[in-house]
């Protein structure tokens, strides 16, 4: 009798622990793909800390246990993951004045700064101290620490963002730090194994294991009227706290950085989104050799291809980014891009709608050659054209 009051007083204690914190939503809005359940939200899996509310339970029991061995990969790179933590400064009216309200009436509140902490996830990616998160992580924050696996803690300091794409860099001053090399995102299969490494509500170098369920998945959550949008969906546990954590391949490889969930209650319901590497690695480069994204322009306005636009005008596939219109003198006028055209590949890469020709934009620089292939009335071309720089990404 007397363990069992032990026990039951270690369940309160633990059940009050959980259940004291709170975790920061981003930003979420309403799924609308038909495969996702109905009235889940999108989140982006950043925390406030010191910890989150969560509920445990037992794991169920699964038929399939696959052949790869885990846990030389985890070993391999949960290092590399650290714990980004953010300090903001936010306006309040907390407390009322005396003073103020004999001279004003009551209801005059004085404004006062109130010091708050978020966290999420980052990756090494250069033992020189380079490091990789999302831009959501750490946006306005005026003090960013780093926090590696074995306690180590740095001053961190911002060398550049794409709010566009959701990556921040981080640089903190040391040597010799374990990374993760980049792996080839585009050659991910869907069904494949994945780790995602982070530290979802502060628990420190969480490894959870699931498979890639899509590619190029757009789902409207990056708030830019630029936003470039091509997740890798996975069904790996991914929790607040995730936000810029890993997404390895079972060759330790980093092939996305844990990004947003979709979920009813804003935690783990089976849709976890990353970012790919072929995106953030294009970001990375931009940012330490240039200080921002070079970003390049076709110049064309674009269209998915419904049904409706299919008979319309004539058409002969569904699949493709349909031109609209075509800017004067672009790089795609330039070209011989024409208006109606239905441009169904970039360099050997298969375009099936308007998002994914975005995306392969999206990963060019200014004066890059790319090979367009359009279908003009049925006849299939290949057209050269030389990039222009866009203006909006002027630095």
């Amino acid at each position: 009798m007397k363990k069992f009051f032990q026990s039951l007083l270690l369940v309160a204690l633990c059940a009050a622990a959980g259940g004291g914190s709170a975790w920061y939503v981003i930003s979420k809005m309403r799924v609308t793909e038909a495969d996702a359940p109905a009235n889940a939200l999108y989140s982006m899996t950043s925390s406030t800390a010191p910890g989150a509310a969560s509920s445990y339970r037992a794991s169920q029991a699964v038929s399939f246990v696959p052949d790869a061995d885990f846990t030389t990969v985890a070993e391999a790179s949960v290092n590399a993951v650290v714990h980004v933590k953010t300090l903001y400064t936010t306006q309040t009216r907390g407390y009322s004045d005396t003073f103020f309200e004999f001279f004003f009436g009551p209801g005059l509140q004085q404004p006062r700064q109130q010091a708050q902490m978020a966290s999420g996830s980052g990756v090494i990616i250069a033992p020189d101290g380079y490091i990789v998160t999302n831009n959501h992580v750490i946006d306005k924050a005026r003090r960013i620490l780093v926090v590696l696996n074995d306690k180590r803690e740095y001053e961190a300091r911002l060398v550049g963002t794409d709010p566009n794409t959701d990556i921040a860099l981080l640089k903190v001053e040391a040597d010799e730090l374990p990374a993760i090399p980049f792996g080839d995102s585009d050659a991910l299969k869907i069904g494949e194994w994945v780790l995602a490494i982070g530290n979802p509500f502060n628990l420190n170098s969480t490894v959870t294991a699931g498979i890639v369920s899509a590619k190029a998945r757009n789902i409207n959550i990056i708030n830019s009227d630029m936003s470039i949008e091509s997740f890798i969906q996975t069904d790996a546990a991914v929790n607040p706290g995730n936000s810029g954590g890993a997404l390895v391949n079972t060759q330790g490889e980093l092939v996305g950085i844990n990004t947003a969930i979709a979920s009813q209650t804003g935690s783990y319901a089976g849709y976890a989104f990353a970012v790919p590497s072929a995106i953030v690695q294009k970001v990375v480069a931009d940012i330490r050799q240039y200080g921002h994204v070079q970003r390049a322009m076709l110049g064309v306005q674009m269209l998915d291809i419904t049904p409706e636009l299919l008979a319309e005008a004539g058409l002969t596939t569904l699949q493709g980014a349909y031109v609209a219109n075509v800017v004067q003198g672009s790089a795609a006028q330039q070209a011989g891009v024409r208006t109606g055209d239905v441009i169904i590949g970039i360099d050997g890469t298969r375009i099936q709608s308007a998002n994914d020709l975005r995306v392969a934009i999206g990963k060019t620089r200014p004066g890059d050659r790319i090979a367009v292939t359009v279908l003009r009335k049925g006849e299939r071309m290949t057209l050269q054209v030389e990039l222009e720089a866009n203006p909006r990404y002027a630095s």
